[in-house]
């Protein structure tokens, strides 16, 4: 038997995150040392979510949970400005009836569904904007660690929509009264603010935010790897996984309405939207 050289460990897995960043280029993947780094990787459109995305994310998480040499993932965004702004306004309109706009929306609920109920930890490392689905994300994971200049926000509603996932995960950490409050009023709250209503689990200076998401993740991988699978799966019982299909429908119909054309093209063309109630 032989046992293989620690640089020989390295290049084989060097070599498998590039393989998984080359057939899920919305991300970026790093693997060392038992954990997955897991960049959403459009900096240039400040990591928008894609109708892509949610398929890719998915099947990303499957083929790390078949890793043997990953025990933490942790989730962040390329560049400097954003963790996400959420989903691209503009590929929206590629969704033309109610049939893909449903299929849409399951797709997303799958993706957060593959971080919520994956047997591998998941920490969100946050920084700058963490906007619409892209604080949504940070729902589904199981620890945040936020950048001193994070901003949260779920501002759907200015575009005739609601985050169908923020809605549903939203209330159990920061209470019914704090999401209304997000979502209908569109409002932004800071790290620190985050961090006051249990969002967030530390908030770091924006260029220590990586170097601590890892101690952390370092620390997770050295526990024993069952117990930690099987202690999320517990904590994470009373979460009634069916509720999924009321953000479905009500998403896919919020899509047909006119108030979200509305929305969407005053997205597009950089002004006020004007919203009548149909």
């Amino acid at each position: 038997m032989t046992i293989e050289s620690s640089d020989t460990q390295s290049d084989i897995q060097h070599h498998r995150a590039a393989q998984l960043t080359t057939r899920y280029d919305h991300f970026a993947v790093r693997l060392f040392d038992r954990i997955a780094i897991v960049s959403i990787n459009r900096p240039d459109k400040l990591n928008s979510l894609t109708i892509e995305f949610w398929g890719q994310l998915r099947d990303l998480f499957a083929e790390l949970e078949s890793d043997p040499d990953v025990r933490v993932v942790i989730i962040t965004g390329a560049g400097e400005k954003a963790f996400s702004t959420g989903g691209d306004i503009v590929g929206f309109a590629g969704l033309a009836d109610m049939f893909s706009r449903r299929e849409f929306m399951k797709a997303t609920m799958e993706g957060f569904a593959a971080i919520e109920n994956s047997p591998l930890p998941v920490i969100a490392a946050v920084n700058g904007w963490a906007l619409g689905g892209g604080c949504e994300l940070t729902f589904a994971c199981d620890i945040v660690i936020a950048g001193d200049t994070a901003q949260f926000g779920m501002p759907e509603a200015g575009v005739g929509l609601v985050p169908g996932f923020g809605v549903l995960r939203a209330p159990s950490v920061i209470g019914s009264q704090w999401t209304k409050f997000m979502v209908f009023g569109g409002e932004r709250i800071s790290a620190d603010e985050a961090l006051r209503l249990g969002m967030v689990q530390r908030v770091v200076p924006a260029d220590q935010l990586l170097s601590t998401a890892i101690e952390l993740a370092h620390r997770i991988a050295a526990q024993a790897p069952v117990a930690i699978s099987m202690g999320k799966q517990l904590i994470g019982r009373g979460v009634d996984r069916n509720e999924s299909i009321y953000a479905v429908d009500a998403l896919a119909i919020l899509f047909s309405t006119q108030d979200a054309a509305e929305g969407f093209a005053a997205f597009i063309d950089r002004r006020p939207p004007v919203f009548e109630g149909r």
